[in-house]
């Protein structure tokens, strides 16, 4: 008799770590996976994938923060597989690279509601809920960080409360955050661009695919009782989160 396939949905999936992810989850058996994409028709990476695994890999729309379009993926996911297992909602944006008292409120609204609302509105009744976080959003380690990212740490540190207390009203639900480390995406080279010490060989980056591997094994492990309601290293460590 064939085992029953976990069925996952991974928003943000064309390009970063939404893709490392997909690629990674591509490769198991039993596994189907649905990529989540703003453009699905311009995710070229995606649809190789899906012709690379047929049947295991499909694409969907998913914009972040857009209600109608997220229940109409997870409808789609659930007329295709019947049933959602796991949600990485991945999709974030980091933009804005300004002191802070020189940081726009337009720029702080479009990070929260990317950063924030978007994994809250690709959310369902799933056994597990996994939004993709950033230690920028500690309070008490990523306020000490010498990179401009107002708009995107404070979105972080907000969707780890946002979590947190899913956690505590979901409770059949598996619900955390995850910090996926320092990994090389287009985020952290547009960064670069404006902070010198993201250069060179004095940050040790991940690959994407490295770090979704790492993800990927607390992720699968993981229950409500040990790492729910917890900001979770990709290290398998719970992060502070607050002010100690």
């Amino acid at each position: 008799m064939s085992q029953t396939p976990t069925v996952y949905l991974v928003s943000g999936a064309n390009r970063g770590i939404g893709l490392g992810l997909v690629t990674v989850l591509a490769e198991r058996a039993n596994t189907i996976v649905f990529a989540g994409a703003r453009n699905p028709a311009a995710a070229t990476k995606l649809h190789d994938l899906v012709e690379a695994h047929p049947g295991k890999v499909h694409v969907v729309k998913l914009v972040s923060a857009n209600r109608r379009d997220n229940e109409a993926a997870i409808a789609e996911v659930k007329r295709l597989a019947g049933r959602l297992d796991v949600v990485i909602a991945n999709a974030a944006m980091s933009e804005c690279y300004a002191s802070g008292l020189e940081v726009s409120p337009e720029e702080m609204l479009s990070h929260y509601n990317v950063n924030v609302n978007g994994p809250l509105r690709v959310g369902s009744p799933t056994p597990k809920f996994v939004p993709v976080g950033s230690l920028g959003g500690s309070i008490s380690l990523g306020a000490t960080f010498a990179l401009n990212m107002y708009p995107y740490n404070t979105s972080k540190t907000a969707l780890n409360w946002l979590f947190r207390k899913l956690h505590t009203d979901y409770t059949d639900m598996t619900i955390f955050t995850i910090n996926p480390g320092a990994v090389e995406t287009d985020m952290i080279l547009n960064a670069s661009e404006t902070e010198s010490w993201l250069r060179g060989d004095e940050v040790p980056f991940a690959t994407t695919e490295q770090s979704a591997t790492d993800m990927l094994a607390i992720i699968d492990k993981a229950t409500r009782e040990v790492e729910g309601g917890h900001f979770m290293d990709v290290d398998g460590e719970s992060l502070a989160w607050q002010l100690l």
